[in-house]
């Protein structure tokens, strides 16, 4: 094929993420730094689902429309360090097709090599052995293979192959990957991202989607937990009216809208706008909308028979004709930023009822359920910055691998000034919060917050989900593992022996104040023995037991 245009460059894009979610866990499988936990597989495929899904939902002609439709996608949907990083790699990529209704096999090797240079620009200090270098030599390689023949297949193929010779060396250019015997996951996951592309150019048959292939839609409402009385407004009612005017002025429309109901999203491109309303009197809100256009489709469901027939036990009638309408209707409800109320907000990454009830309670505006092995995209971080009423927001990720996908957020939503700090851990998160001054200057919290975080050593029990090798420890699947600011601390069979190796730490010796949060697979009576190994090695220091409720990390222990 000499030229793609942008229905190929969908298919490939559907095809590429039905590949990596056949095989996800064999990458996850390979992410055994820092600790063997792997989910780069997991993040790298709900990533790209998102674009395929978007693909499916806004098909297109041109390749640049459709390379951007999809760069749009992933940046929303990216999660984890692996994601975030993917996502830049096909940003760069639409920047250079962007005029383009077709594209060739020198253009496609430009293109990668554009995001190439998008991701290595926007990684602070770039690792070689990793999604990076198995990219750069791959594009390379394409543009060498472009020079000589321009057929996309051929670019590809060429590409694949010499990432394949970039990503066997990696176990040679990372010691984690060498003490390991594995190649890097990312690096993976990103060949079989172009092998997935190359095969639907080749013709050779998807693997099935399973059901987690695509991001799954957004619930509805728990119609069981409304009474009759509770539901004002009983019709929810979701059309699309084509406009035949043109530029339509809808403001009188939203106000007649809003005046016979609530719930009220109006979306609106250049040739239709889609409404989303509860109402009582449905038919006049679509007699209405023909004054602006041509009413297409429709739908109208009883909330109050919907409740009804599901508080006793019956399945809920239901029209699917607009589903995916109305779930982009209700995201772009929840994604439209809230007007701002105060000078500063906090958002946080945490994991765990315990530590979410702890950042609420010290002022943080918005919680944000992640943190290891659940890494939020994004898109979810950019919705609880949208949602907070704040003129600037400051970002807590509390974990290293959500920090460039927080960072991500930075000037995307309009009227927020957006600042990452690049908190590792819960606990210095809580620092640098309880250290927010609301009367100082943004510079000067920026600093002191950060300063703060850094006086904070984290330590951290979890598990081995299986057998490797790491920095000279010989690990075995379900051994306790301990970890010091990241680092492996230590491994054994009985968690007791880890806590007071960790009591007895220079970390927790020469600190003033210890917080030890315990898991949710932790009881309080553990807990309490825990602290009381603490309270014994550490005397001088003032010592709190907390229920952290996290999962992963049965106890995580703070000390300043």
């Amino acid at each position: 094929m000499n030229k793609i245009d942008g229905a190929v460059f969908q298919r490939m894009v559907i095809h590429a993420s039905a590949s990596i979610n056949a095989q996800k866990q064999g990458i996850n499988d390979l992410n055994v730094f820092p600790v063997p936990d792997g989910d780069t597989g997991t993040n790298m495929s709900l990533s790209i689902g998102t674009a395929a899904a978007e693909a499916l939902k806004k098909p297109s002609r041109s390749i640049g429309q459709a390379a951007s439709t999809n760069a749009s996608a992933l940046l929303r949907g990216a999660r984890g360090n692996s994601g975030v990083i993917l996502s830049l790699l096909f940003r760069g990529f639409a920047k250079t097709l962007k005029e383009l209704d077709e594209a060739d096999g020198v253009q496609i090797a430009a293109a990668l090599n554009a995001g190439v240079a998008t991701a290595y620009k926007a990684v602070m200090n770039p690792t070689e052995g990793t999604i990076l270098t198995v990219s750069r030599l791959a594009a390379a390689k394409a543009a060498e293979t472009a020079a000589r023949e321009s057929d996309v297949e051929t670019v590809l193929a060429e590409a694949i192959a010499e990432g394949q010779i970039a990503l066997a060396d990696t176990v040679n250019q990372n010691p984690v990957l060498k003490k390991a015997g594995v190649v890097d996951a990312g690096g993976k996951g990103f060949l079989v991202i172009l092998q997935g592309m190359l095969d639907e150019l080749n013709g050779v048959p998807a693997p099935e989607v399973k059901d987690d292939a695509l991001p799954a839609a957004q619930e509805k409402a728990d119609f069981a937990a409304l009474s009759h009385e509770e539901i004002t407004f009983a019709f929810d009612t979701v059309f699309i009216v084509r406009k035949t005017k043109g530029e339509v002025d809808l403001d009188p429309y939203r106000r007649y809208l809003s005046s016979i109901g609530d719930s009220l999203v109006i979306g609106e491109d250049d040739e239709s706008f889609k409404v989303h309303v509860h109402t009582n009197i449905p038919g006049d809100a679509l007699n209405e909308a023909q004054k602006y256009g041509t009413l297409e489709l429709a739908k109208i469901e009883n909330m109050v028979t919907q409740a009804q027939d599901l508080a006793a036990g019956r399945k809920a009638q239901s029209t699917d004709d607009l589903e995916a309408v109305e779930a982009e209707l209700e995201a772009q409800e929840e994604g439209a930023p809230v007007a701002a109320e105060k000078r500063y907000g906090v958002v946080a990454v945490s994991a765990g009822p315990g530590m979410a009830a702890l950042f609420k309670d010290l002022g943080a505006d918005g919680i944000i359920s992640g943190g290891q092995t659940m890494n939020p995209s994004t898109e979810d971080i950019a919705r609880e910055i949208a949602r907070t009423p704040a003129e600037v927001v400051f970002v807590l990720p509390n974990n290293k691998n959500i920090i460039m996908a927080a960072e991500q957020c930075v000037g995307l939503i309009e009227g927020r000034e957006v600042i990452v700090l690049p908190s590792k851990t819960v606990p210095q998160g809580v620092t640098a919060l309880l250290n927010m001054d609301p009367d100082a200057d943004v510079e000067t919290n920026r600093e002191t917050m950060t300063a703060a975080m850094k006086n904070v050593r984290t330590s951290e029990i979890t598990y081995a989900a299986r057998d490797s090798d790491f920095d000279g420890f010989e690990i075995h699947e379900g051994d306790y593992m301990a970890l010091a600011d990241g680092q492996l601390f230590g491994t054994d069979k009985a968690i007791g022996s880890l806590l007071e190796r960790l009591a007895s730490s220079n970390a927790c010796q020469g600190a003033e104040f210890i917080n030890i949060f315990y898991g949710e697979d932790v009881t309080e009576e553990q807990g309490n023995k825990a602290l009381a190994i603490f309270q014994k090695a550490c005397p001088g220091a003032e010592i709190t037991l907390l229920s952290g409720g996290q999962p992963v990390y049965y106890f995580m222990i703070s000390a300043e």
